[in-house]
């Protein structure tokens, strides 16, 4: 679990720390896991996911008898849209149909290097990765964090038919991933 130290004050603040920390606290590891995701990368994720932290905790007040852990996940896909703002302004595309076909590429990966790897889930996390990000979400809330469509949709702030469009895009780039069809050639068949 990431680490979070919560002050302990009196008063107002006492009863947002304390709400923090019962209804936000148990939510931190999978909002750790979807930055994780998200920026690709263990050091940059605890940054989004501080940031996220502090956001939750200066607003919990506005957190009514909702779901904390679709809230606390909303704020963190924004601090990450924020920090990638920030640090990775050639990451945020539009989906203007052009993603899929540049994250198919077949030639990217070459047979020999694919089957040195040792691990097939290793190289299902290396596929993941390589998502374009706007499928690379929704496939992380849906298969990891199990959210429903309603859920991710208010997460991602889109509508829940983009939801399912996104998602079936994105298992689509997967079964053609290049470096799937390495696993399957490297155990001798189809999956």
């Amino acid at each position: 679990m990431y680490p979070v130290r919560v002050a302990r004050g009196v008063g107002k603040g006492f009863s947002e720390h304390t709400s923090f920390e019962e209804r936000v606290l148990p939510h931190l590891d999978a909002g750790y896991n979807l930055a994780r995701w998200l920026t690709r990368n263990v050091d940059d994720s605890e940054d989004v996911v501080q940031d996220a932290c502090v956001r939750a905790l200066k607003y919990v007040g506005s957190l009514r008898d909702g779901d904390a852990r679709a809230w606390f996940l909303t704020i963190v896909r924004h601090a990450f849209c924020d920090w990638c703002k920030r640090n990775r302004q050639a990451e945020i595309v539009k989906d203007d149909g052009t993603a899929i076909d540049m994250a198919a590429n077949y030639s990217a990966v070459d047979a020999q290097r694919a089957a040195q790897r040792s691990s097939e889930s290793r190289l299902l996390a290396d596929a993941v990765a390589e998502l374009p990000l706007v499928f690379r979400e929704v496939l992380i809330l849906r298969e990891l964090e199990e959210l429903s469509y309603k859920e991710i949709a208010r997460i991602a702030d889109i509508p829940i038919g983009t939801v399912m469009s996104r998602l079936a895009r994105a298992r689509g780039l997967l079964q053609r991933s290049p470096l799937l069809h390495a696993i399957r050639e490297h155990s001798g068949g189809e999956r």
